[in-house]
């Protein structure tokens, strides 16, 4: 049931200390902004009331946008539901906002880049994660029959931390892992005469041996069962339901079942979430530009011309999202050039998730190159040039004076990032072009 509270004045008019009469746990959950009994937003935290607190800041504007300003502008209502932890939080805040749909949660963007979780509709499903675009165009219709969708998960770094969790409580089948009664030796297209082969993650314990052929239709049909419970918030029902298995296992003499099931019982009172956490803090410290892009030209002696892409969420590099580019279209450097066409090239894949900051290396003529090659894209974001001394150390952030102060930690190590990326990717190039 979820705490509501009513006052008949606005949350601009109000100061920070106003919020203690709303009585917000120093704890993790889901917020809404309300005006009168509609909701206009609805947030998650690790701690409600320093969350909450934080729409209240005179930077609010700055921090978190216009359009979190004017949404706190328009709420009159405030109602929050505690979870026991952050990765519950940020299972339900996905559920409730695909359930009630607030017009403040899209911030004026297309979600379809965002990830969602999906479980296929085979004897052993499947979880996958993939993009809401992907399942819309039907992509991933056609290579799988879809059983159950979760999402979408506007942060995907966050998303992917919490399916590391829940897979080891609840392992599970992805999309690398072939069933034992399905895998064929690559030669004789018979079974494997040695036994069946297992996955990387039955190695690591993330699997529950699907490919080994170590759990029955039936029992991973319950791992699914629970696994799907948890995605929809439901932690209580699943808790007394892994109670009764435990105990009726236990009376049957089932004492390594009964153990298992009395693990994640364990594991599911105690989640340890504290990476989400960590991630949920310097995610509220960076609201607005939640997503930067850097982008850098490399080069040796005018050839072998690369450019790198480089992702930082929430003041975190999100390695598994950079990007390499052979640039084509000059056959000797030309910086500019170069970086229009790595722009044009980016924005080519409309799967990838936009960002809210691009930051790229050079001075005002790279800073307008690369207005230029987003204008001519009807795209409108907010652009940073980082100039660099002689000994190439940062000496100067060209662009709105207030977002270069505010996130120039992170501007800085997306920068860094991009150089570093391009040069290796240079010189493996280099040295493949002399082999």
């Amino acid at each position: 049931m979820f705490r509501l509270l009513t006052r008949k004045w606005y949350f601009e008019s109000m100061k920070s200390q106003d919020v203690q009469k709303y009585m917000l746990p120093d704890a993790p959950g889901v917020y809404f902004f309300m005006l009168r009994k509609k909701i206009l937003y609805i947030g998650k935290a690790a701690s409600l009331r320093l969350r909450v607190r934080s729409y209240f800041n005179k930077d609010v504007a700055d921090a978190r946008g216009p359009w979190v300003a004017s949404m706190v502008a328009k709420a009159n209502r405030l109602s929050f539901k505690r979870t026991g932890s952050i990765l519950e939080a940020l299972l339900l805040e996905a559920e409730l906002i695909k359930k009630h749909s607030p017009p403040y949660n899209s911030d004026g963007k297309d979600d379809k880049s965002y990830n969602c979780v999906v479980i296929t509709d085979e004897p052993f499903p499947r979880v996958l994660v993939a993009r809401r675009r992907e399942l819309d165009s039907g992509l991933k219709a056609n290579s799988y029959k879809l059983k159950a969708i979760y999402g979408p998960f506007p942060h995907d770094s966050q998303l992917r931390t919490a399916m590391k969790i829940i897979r080891k409580i609840f392992p599970f089948r992805d999309g690398k892992c072939v069933p034992c009664q399905f895998q064929r030796d690559s030669a004789s297209n018979l079974r494997p005469s040695a036994g069946c082969r297992p996955c990387f993650n039955r190695q690591l314990g993330l699997c529950p041996g699907v490919c080994t052929g170590d759990i029955s239709e039936k029992e991973y049909a319950r791992t699914v069962r629970n696994l799907r419970l948890f995605l929809k918030g439901r932690r209580s029902r699943l808790l007394k339901l892994l109670l009764k298995e435990m105990n009726a296992a236990a009376k049957r003499e089932e004492f390594e079942k009964a153990g298992e099931l009395k693990r994640q019982l364990l594991s599911l009172r105690h989640i340890q979430d504290v990476a989400l956490i960590q991630r949920d803090i310097a995610s509220a410290l960076v609201s607005r530009f939640s997503r930067i892009e850097a982008y850098d030209i490399s080069h040796f002696g005018g050839k072998n011309v690369v450019g790198a892409m480089t992702v930082v969420e929430g003041g975190v590099a999100q390695k598994s999202e950079y990007r390499l580019f052979k640039i084509r279209g000059e056959k000797r450097a030309h910086e500019v050039k170069g970086l229009m066409e790595l722009l044009r090239r980016r924005w080519g894949h409309p799967e990838w998730r936009s960002p809210d900051l691009v930051v790229v290396d050079g001075n005002d003529v790279q800073r307008k190159a690369a207005q230029n090659a987003l204008y001519a894209l009807n795209v409108s974001i907010p652009i940073v040039a980082v100039v660099k001394d002689e000994k190439h150390r940062p000496r100067e952030l060209l662009g709105d004076s207030s977002v270069c102060s505010k996130y120039r930690d992170e501007i800085l190590l997306a920068n860094s990032e991009a150089h570093r990326f391009s040069l290796k990717f240079q010189r493996n190039q280099r040295r493949m072009s002399i082999f």
